[in-house]
C-alpha cells in the first residue's frame, strides 16, 4: 500500500465498509403480490405506491420496474419492495430475475426515491361534524386519508397507523376509525367534546399537512389481501346473501359513512331468514343503533327482498 496516497486509502475504505444489498423474496396471502425485503433502509420519510410510469416520475427505480411487462403497481416502503403484477406471468416464473435486478440496481448506487429531506406541508382543511353517537366525533379532511377502512380499538392494534398511534397517546382516546376521507373517534365519558375537539382537530391536521401516510405500506398491502380473500370468499355465498351484500353496499353503506361509522355483512341464515350486520365506527355502540337496524336497515331489507329477510341483528353491538 506503499504507494497509495492517504485519500486512496481512505477512499478504499470507504468502499470496503459499505454494506451491499440482499434481497429476500417473501410471498403475500395475494398471489399477484410478492414482497422484496432488503437488508437496508430504502426510504425514510414516508410510503410509496406507484400505479404507472408516470406516477413514478420521482423514483427512477420504480420508473425501471415498469419497463417490465408484467409490473402493474410498486409498493416501496421502509425495508422492501412490492410488486403486483398482471397475469399475463406467474410469480415463479420470474421472481428469480427481478430479484437480481433489484440487487443490481441498488447495489448500483442509483436512486430509489428522490425524497425532500424536509417533506413540504400541503394545504389541509380538517373540520369537526358531529355523529348520532354523543360518544364519536367525525374529522372530515379536504384530501384522501386510506383506500378502505380501518379500526382500531387499542394502541396495540394500531401499530401499523401512526396517526392511530399519536390519537391513542392522548388519554380520553377510546377508539379510532379510519375510512377514506374522514377519522371517527370515539371518546371516554370523562371527556366532553367542546374541551377537545380543537385539539383533535389540530393533531390530524398537522399530520396530514406533514405528508404522512396514515396507515403503513405493509398495512396497505395486507388490507389489498384480504380484499382478495373476500371476493373469493363471496364467490362461495348464496344469491340471496350476495343480494344482501348489495343492497346493503348502493343503499346502506353511503348513509352509514355520512354520520361517520361503516356496516359490513357477516352473514344469513337460510332457516331462521336472520342477517347478522358488522356495525363500525360511529354506528358501533351508538344508542340509536337499534332504532336504525330496526327501522331503516331491517325495514328496507324486508321491502326489498320479501319474506326472505325476517330480522337484522349487530353481532358487536
Amino acid at each position: 500500500m506503499s504507494g497509495l496516497t492517504s485519500k486512496m486509502v481512505v477512499f478504499l475504505l470507504k468502499i470496503k465498509l459499505m454494506k451491499e444489498y440482499t434481497i429476500t423474496v417473501i410471498e403475500t396471502n395475494n398471489p399477484a403480490i410478492l414482497k422484496f425485503d432488503t437488508n437496508q433502509l430504502l426510504v425514510k420519510n414516508t410510503n410509496y405506491e406507484f400505479k404507472n410510469i408516470d406516477e413514478a416520475k420521482n423514483s427512477p427505480l420504480a420508473q425501471q420496474l415498469f419497463h417490465l411487462p408484467f409490473v402493474k403497481t410498486v409498493y416501496i416502503s421502509g425495508n422492501f419492495i412490492a410488486l403486483e403484477r398482471f397475469d399475463i406471468v406467474v410469480w415463479e416464473d420470474v421472481k428469480n430475475e427481478v430479484a437480481q435486478q433489484l440487487v443490481e440496481y441498488l447495489n448500483s448506487g442509483n436512486p430509489i426515491v428522490l425524497e425532500d429531506e424536509t417533506p413540504k406541508k400541503v394545504a389541509i382543511t380538517v373540520y369537526a361534524e358531529v355523529t348520532p353517537n354523543p360518544a364519536v366525533m367525525k374529522f372530515v379532511a379536504n384530501k384522501k386519508i386510506v383506500p378502505s377502512t380501518f379500526e382500531f380499538k387499542n394502541i396495540d392494534e394500531a401499530k401499523d397507523s401512526d396517526l392511530a398511534k399519536q390519537l391513542f397517546l392522548l388519554p380520553f382516546v377510546k377508539e379510532v376509525f379510519l375510512d377514506e376521507n374522514y377519522v371517527s373517534i370515539s371518546k371516554y365519558d370523562v371527556a366532553d367534546w367542546n374541551e377537545i375537539t380543537f385539539e383533535l382537530r389540530e393533531l390530524i391536521r398537522d399530520f396530514l399537512a406533514e405528508g404522512k401516510e396514515a396507515v403503513s405500506a405493509g398495512s396497505l398491502i395486507q388490507t389489498k389481501n384480504s380484499s382478495v380473500k373476500e371476493a373469493s370468499d363471496d364467490a362461495s355465498l348464496d344469491d340471496i346473501s350476495k343480494e344482501i351484500i348489495d343492497i346493503l353496499e348502493e343503499y346502506v353503506k353511503p348513509a352509514v359513512a355520512s354520520d361517520g361509522g361503516n356496516i359490513m355483512f357477516d352473514s344469513y341464515d337460510e332457516e331462521s331468514k336472520t342477517v347478522k350486520v358488522i356495525l363500525q365506527g360511529a354506528c358501533s355502540g351508538c344508542p340509536s343503533s337499534t332504532f336504525t337496524l330496526k327501522n331503516g336497515i331491517e325495514t328496507m331489507l324486508k321491502n326489498m327482498m320479501g319474506d326472505k329477510v325476517k330480522e337484522v341483528v349487530a353481532i358487536n353491538g
